[in-house]
């Protein structure tokens, strides 16, 4: 019963002058609904001279299509409304612990804190979440590391680690803290938070006309008031001719009115809005938000897809995956010993190395005394990581700085691990040396970019529908060679900056294309930006976000053919509709036209196909089948084409179902209509 009343309640505030005449189509619907309303109570007044019972029949089934197109859109936002529920309750119930920022470097769990309401935060200001706390606004960890929860924004259960780096320190209101304890540095101001636009777009609130929305707009504008002169000229000559045969004419105020309505376009533009909005829910079911529906329409365009490899088409971070000793050392030494070298390395480069020597070999631990050991993290300015132990040094890094390490120690590099360390990076792999102070090189450890599971098949789905992929990436041509071969993409960019990004997307454009972009990370936001459809990650970068138009709460790159399909379902769903409504307004004119003139020109009788017993019945039931032809499209408009196609399929299946079939459908309901007594 709520849902209902709330139904009611957004109807009738659509019905209001203010809101109805925001939309021409609607606008002449009401004008019209009202014009009826007049004339009736004034023949009911005795003011005009009609027949009482059946003007205010007509009139009720005028005002029936402006109803029932008000409830169609009031239906279709209160759904887009109840999936908003949990989050609007999510931010009601933000409160903040607001800390000072004299005191961010000797921060921690225990720190004096402030309290306050979320909504009361302002951009800039400092903030610590505990452990079973819910962060209160959009912003980056500038301290601390955390487990999130995320699960109410993406559905997804597993947490996410957030720390102070340009991959995880982005973190959205509305999200729970699991465990440890972070500082956020506030980045919204309140009611423009990530959570606030979400429940805005999603309920429709601020949800722009897609061009394509505009345009059908201004067509059926023009048809509008081409219908509208029409139908009043066929009254005025209907009246004419009757004056001269001394026949009454069948139109009167109502009836011209009930003609034009027959006429007019009023079921596409009682579904378009409907189309746009469901398309939003769609994507929110798929866990995409879209700023605008533009972003949507353009996904349905899209010729080009370019991807950002790191995070996006890869893990974001290379793993382990190969142990290859130097001559003599057995390849479990030179993992045990990788294994020591890389504890102190809290890298994910060096995380995997503990990893995969657990794996390999289940290595647990070492059988040495830590008390004996000097462990070395791994710094930028040195590129290694190791342990000095009582009796030798163990060192783990980059080729170079293992070369320049060893010849510190007058040590030389066997030409074999070179040779190794050459050969994985021609293959598109990353070689780390491990080596002690006694013994020299030990072996190359490999690491190679992961690709994410799945994506050649959904590249491959991209390529049916003539969408090529582009991957880009900073990497040498190399390395992005082979790991465009392992994801089997289109073609690839090596060594791309910002910039090369940027001028590629423009390039792209130029030549008649629409570019889709996905990215993560802060140097993603130009080409983001630029982009006529940009999907960022929502573990990404703040800017990468504000940059882009789509945000898949997923953070899954390969989201965009989703959005993809759904762009497409729109734009076939809005050309389906708008061939269907036409071809229905011609077939209404033609049948009802006859039966309304066959006394006045009685050569137009055999052209009433249904056999109408008089002009009234005919009006009657063409405003009968105006009114619920809407509801009975209204399942296409939300839930779109069945499956999107190319374009060449599209125009001879619209031609045969939607326009022969929009055609026939309204011969064969009004014929039904006409034999209910």
């Amino acid at each position: 019963m709520k849902g209902i009343s709330n139904i009611l309640k957004i109807a009738g505030a659509a019905l209001l002058p203010q809101n109805a005449f925001r939309s021409p189509m609607r606008a002449a619907v009401w004008s019209a609904t009202a014009v009826c309303l007049l004339w009736a109570i004034a023949v009911c007044l005795g003011l005009a001279k009609a027949n009482a019972w059946e003007t205010l029949c007509m009139t009720f089934w005028v005002s029936l299509t402006l109803i029932f197109t008000v409830l169609c859109e009031a239906a279709t936002e209160h759904l887009s409304r109840e999936q908003t529920s949990s989050l609007k309750a999510a931010r009601e119930s933000l409160q903040a612990r607001k800390v000072d920022e004299s005191l961010l470097e000797q921060a921690g769990p225990q720190m004096p804190t402030t309290d306050c309401s979320g909504s009361g935060l302002k951009a800039g200001e400092l903030v610590i979440v505990r452990a079973g706390e819910v962060i209160p606004a959009d912003g980056e960890v500038v301290k601390g590391v955390a487990a999130v929860d995320e699960s109410a924004l993406t559905g997804e259960s597993a947490p996410v680690i957030r720390e102070p780096s340009e991959e995880r320190s982005s973190v959205t209101a509305g999200t729970k803290v699991l465990s440890d304890w972070i500082i956020i540095r506030v980045k919204a101001i309140p009611g423009q938070s990530f959570l606030d636009r979400m429940i805005a777009m999603v309920e429709g609130s601020k949800r722009q006309k897609t061009p394509t929305e505009i345009s059908v707009e201004v067509i059926l504008t023009m048809l509008t008031i081409l219908f509208l002169a029409l139908s009043v000229a066929v009254a005025c000559l209907s009246a004419s001719w009757g004056k001269v045969k001394g026949v009454p004419s069948a139109f009167g105020p109502v009836e011209t009115i009930g003609l034009f309505l027959c006429l007019a376009p009023t079921t596409i533009g009682a579904l378009l809005p409907i189309v746009g909005i469901s398309g939003m829910l769609r994507l929110i079911k798929a866990n995409v938000i879209a700023k605008s529906g533009a972003a949507v329409e353009a996904a349905g365009n899209i010729s080009v897809m370019m991807l950002d490899k790191t995070g996006t088409i890869t893990m974001g971070d290379r793993q382990a995956r190969e142990f290859y000793p130097a001559p003599g050392v057995p390849e479990k030494t030179l993992a045990e010993e990788a294994q020591l070298a890389s504890l102190a390395d809290t890298t994910p480069e060096g995380r995997s190395i503990v990893v995969l020597a657990k794996e390999r070999f289940s290595i647990r631990e070492q059988a040495y005394n830590p008390a004996n050991m000097r462990f070395i993290g791994f710094s930028a300015q040195t590129r290694m990581s190791g342990v000095d132990l009582p009796e030798r040094q163990l060192r783990k890094g980059a080729v170079s700085a293992i070369e320049q390490w060893l010849k510190n120690q007058r040590l030389p590099f066997p030409g074999e691990v070179r040779t190794q360390a050459d050969r994985i990076a021609q293959v598109g792999g990353t070689p780390l040396v491990l080596a002690d102070n006694r013994n020299g090189a030990r072996g190359v450890i490999a690491l190679r970019d992961v690709v994410k599971g799945g994506l050649r098949e959904r590249f491959d789905k991209l390529r049916a529908l003539k969408i090529e992929t582009i991957m880009v990436t900073g990497d040498n041509a190399l390395t992005a060679a082979a790991v465009a071969a392992d994801a089997g993409v289109d073609r690839f960019i090596a060594e791309a900056t910002p910039e090369k990004k940027l001028s590629m997307i423009r390039q792209l454009q130029a030549q008649g294309h629409t570019v889709a972009m996905s990215g993560d990370g802060t140097n993603d936001a130009p080409a983001l930006a630029q982009a006529d459809v940009a999907l960022a990650m929502n573990s990404g970068t703040q800017p990468a976000k504000e940059a882009g138009n789509l945000i898949d709460l997923d953070s899954n790159p390969t989201k965009l053919i989703e959005v993809v399909h759904i762009g497409k379902q729109n734009l076939i769903t809005i050309g389906a509709l708008t061939t269907f409504s036409l071809s229905n307004d011609i077939a209404k004119f033609f049948t009802v036209l006859p039966a309304m003139t066959a006394a006045l020109f009685p050569v137009l009788k055999p052209f009433d196909l249904i056999g109408f017993h008089s002009p009234t019945e005919a009006m009657r039931v063409a405003l009968i089948f105006n009114a619920v032809v809407i509801p009975l499209l209204m399942p296409l408009a939300l839930m779109g084409s069945p499956k999107p196609q190319r374009a060449d399929g599209l125009l001879l299946k619209h031609t045969v179902i939607y326009g022969l079939g929009g055609a026939i459908f309204p011969l064969i309901l009004m014929k039904l209509i006409a034999m209910i007594p």
